[in-house]
């Protein structure tokens, strides 16, 4: 049985996205959003937004924050680097290996050579740390390669490096802190690139690959802004991943999000550490990079099975999936319904807020929030998971049409907007190439779905209130 309490100088920060009312004892915010009530001597303890746990009282605090999302950890204390096993799977990139092996001396690396070509070779290293090589005869997939580098590790944290990586100064220790939570399993950096203008592919996945999820620090929650990390770089608590039996053999892919999923499922809590930068070699020749992206949409639906419920391709209200058909029609009466369901919406959520001073102005905000939330969510299932039925329907009708393009271009265009001061991309190139990017991923989605005989990765899903 492990010890869920808090250890005294463990300290939390609420989000600085979370909003606070009646003097602090009225809290909205987190991922998903949610209305958090204190106790008046719990929003006393929070004070100017920082609690420090010192006693019993304040862990429970801290714990409640942290488990509703609007509070992030501020740890003090960490496990030690030496209790720390670095485990690289390994198939034919023998120059990639040897690259983050230069940046990994001193550490102790297991690499586990997953049926490679040509066996690899460690050449000798002096100083700390030593480099031990398992092999596998024949390529038996990632998933197996780090369960063999999981069970060979004796410490009692390991962290997964793909050899495709090279970590940045710091990216250990920064992760590690979060381990003195003892609920913790699984801590994971962001991804960046590590080529960001060979080309203006790389460029665009500089600015937008799929395994940067952003600068927002993050409780990792199946339902979460951020629903998993992926395993290209990881930092685990050992014994959490073998008494989950680590990552599943079965799954060439997704397996990251499948333990994710897991870890969460048994109780454990899971971290996204952006202050932690760990660079990937992206793919950024257009064949390879195509391929991959179908490749990753492939992964839905072994994960709908395993998963059911959580891997819809869109969750939204049903109030804005209404609103959003009414007002498609373009006609008097579409954008009378169409208000007329937005504002039945507003009165529901006002009685949510009827205890806060002004509660119409907050339900309003919060009300078009979402709207355009959700508005951007059906935008972007339409151009990649659903992308075939919207094709469908771009040739039946021409009134669709009109309103597909105008929907694709403006979501492009909203999240160049976004990322505009990350890759330099002109929005021209930008939403050509997200656009493609979405095209690949829902082709593999639905090729998935093909071979599994199920649509369980397809069906959309109302969020739970």
């Amino acid at each position: 049985m492990r010890h869920d309490r808090l250890p005294d100088g463990f300290g939390v920060r609420i989000d600085p996205r979370v909003r606070a009312f009646s003097g602090g004892r009225i809290l909205i915010g987190g991922s998903p959003a949610r209305m958090l009530r204190l106790a008046p001597e719990a929003a006393e303890l929070i004070g100017d937004g920082y609690l420090e746990v010192t006693d019993t009282k304040s862990a429970i605090v801290a714990r409640r924050l942290l488990d509703s999302g609007v509070a992030n950890p501020r740890p003090r204390l960490e496990p030690s680097l030496d209790d720390v096993t670095v485990v690289i799977p390994l198939y034919n990139n023998a120059d990639g290996l040897l690259r983050l092996l230069a940046v990994l001396r001193g550490h102790n690396v297991i690499v586990v050579d997953d049926g490679s070509d040509e066996p690899v070779r460690i050449p000798p290293r002096p100083g700390r740390g030593q480099v031990t090589v398992l092999r596998h005869e024949s390529p038996l997939g990632p998933a197996a390669a780090r369960n063999a580098g999981l069970q060979a590790a004796t410490t009692g944290f390991v962290a997964f490096l793909d050899s495709d990586v090279v970590p940045r100064s710091g990216w250990l220790e920064v992760m590690l802190g979060h381990f003195s939570d003892p609920q913790v399993a699984l801590v994971a950096p962001r991804i960046v690139a590590l080529d960001s203008e060979s080309n203006a592919l790389a460029r665009y996945e500089h600015t937008r690959s799929s395994l940067d999820l952003g600068r927002r620090e993050s409780a990792v929650h199946a339902r979460g802004i951020v629903s998993y990390v992926p395993s290209a770089a990881l930092l685990a608590r050992r014994a959490a991943l073998l008494g989950e039996g680590g990552f599943d053999e079965s799954m060439q892919v997704a397996e990251d999000v499948d333990l994710c999923w897991r870890l969460e499922r048994a109780g454990w809590r899971l971290r996204y550490e952006p202050a932690a930068h760990v660079a990937h070699d992206h793919r950024v020749a257009f064949r390879a990079w195509f391929g991959r992206k179908l490749f990753y949409g492939t992964g839905a639906a072994p994960l709908g099975k395993r998963h059911s419920g959580l891997v819809s391709p869109l969750s939204v209200p049903t109030w804005t999936v209404l609103a959003s058909l009414l007002f498609a029609t373009l006609s008097k009466w579409g954008l009378l319904g169409g208000l007329v369901t937005l504002a039945t919406a507003l009165v529901r959520l006002r009685r949510v807020f009827t205890e806060l001073d002004n509660p119409t102005r907050i339900a309003a905000v919060y009300l078009a929030r979402g709207y355009f939330a959700g508005m951007w969510r059906l935008a972007s299932a339409m151009c990649r998971d659903y992308w075939p039925v919207t094709l469908l329907a771009v040739i039946a009708s021409s009134r669709i049409r009109r309103i597909a393009i105008t929907m694709a271009l403006a979501d492009g265009l909203a999240d160049w907007f976004t990322h505009r001061d990350a890759g330099g991309l002109d929005p021209l190139r930008y939403v050509a190439y997200k656009r493609l990017d979405d095209v690949a991923y829902g082709t593999g989605l639905w090729l998935g779905v093909i071979r599994a005989r199920s649509f369980e990765a397809l069906k959309p899903s109302i969020p739970p209130r």
